[in-house]
């Protein structure tokens, strides 16, 4: 792909804090990101240009480092399940103020680095070590056979509550790898599904085949990629008049297979803070 002008990040710092005052203070990655896709109207080129080989794509990986910088600067913060929200500061900052906060973020962190005392230096080791084991997951599942993956689709919608979950397994199905019964208390219904293993945005047009193939067999899809979806196949997605279909992006499957524990293993840290009293000592 011929390269396409991206913003960088600092150019990305009011947009996002933009998006998030616009998502009344606060929401999740996704959110944030599909609002300053939105307000920023990306070419479906900008949004496909990915990060070094993938499967991030640059847009995605440069709005990380601008809620990183937003965290440092003290005009937003984000929660353990993901949750980025403004602060006090953040919901009143206007534009000119940001340079300036960003220069006094990079300085208080060389000072920092220069002392070498522990810091949040701007590689953000929460959001940016999130990445990292994803890049790893997402590197493996590229690494699958297209059948490995059609499996791996199916346990995962298995231990999400699916029933009767089955692959196709045949090639000329129209784009449909498979289908299951999702089963809510009384009531069950068929939802087909799709698994593009792709290091890149998914657009429209697949939306829109994907939606054709199930045309007179159901109107419930679930499209899942290992990339992303451009702002205009979420749109499609929802698009008033058609069946309206789910979409799970690269992120949103890494996060589904550490929640089942699916090739994922969680390990929980205990960090002592031990604190010496000095005037325990004095008194005895």
């Amino acid at each position: 792909m011929a390269d396409v002008d991206i913003p960088q990040y600092h150019q990305l710092l009011w947009p996002t804090l933009v998006a998030m005052r616009d998502l009344d203070g606060s929401g999740s990655i996704e959110e944030i990101v599909g609002e300053v896709m939105r307000r920023e109207n990306f070419t479906e080129q900008q949004q496909e240009r990915l990060h070094k080989d993938g499967p991030s794509s640059e847009i995605e990986y440069r709005l990380a480092w601008a809620r990183t910088y937003l965290k440092g600067m003290g005009l937003a913060d984000n929660s353990q399940r993901g949750i980025w929200s403004l602060t006090d500061a953040g919901r009143v900052a206007v534009e000119p103020e940001l340079e300036p906060l960003r220069q006094e973020y990079i300085q208080r962190t060389r000072q920092r680095r220069r002392s070498d005392e522990p810091a949040n230096q701007p590689d953000d080791a929460e959001e940016l070590g999130e990445l990292t084991w994803q890049e790893t997951l997402l590197d493996a599942l590229m690494n699958m056979s297209p059948g490995s993956f059609e499996r791996l689709a199916q346990r995962l919608l298995r231990e999400a509550g699916f029933v009767s979950t089955t692959v196709t397994g045949r090639s000329g199905d129209g784009g449909i790898d498979g289908l299951g019964v999702y089963r809510m208390s009384l009531v069950s219904f068929p939802v087909f599904f799709q698994c593009k293993r792709y290091a890149g945005s998914v657009g429209a047009a697949a939306v829109r085949d994907f939606r054709g193939a199930m045309t007179g067999r159901g109107d419930k899809g679930l499209l899942i990629t290992t990339g992303s979806f451009t702002a205009d196949a979420k749109s499609e997605a929802t698009r008033d008049g058609a069946p309206p279909l789910d979409l799970i992006d690269g992120a949103r499957l890494c996060e589904l297979l550490k929640q089942y524990e699916l090739g994922v293993i969680i390990k929980t840290r205990i960090v002592e803070d031990v604190e010496v009293q000095p005037d325990f000592f004095h008194d005895l």
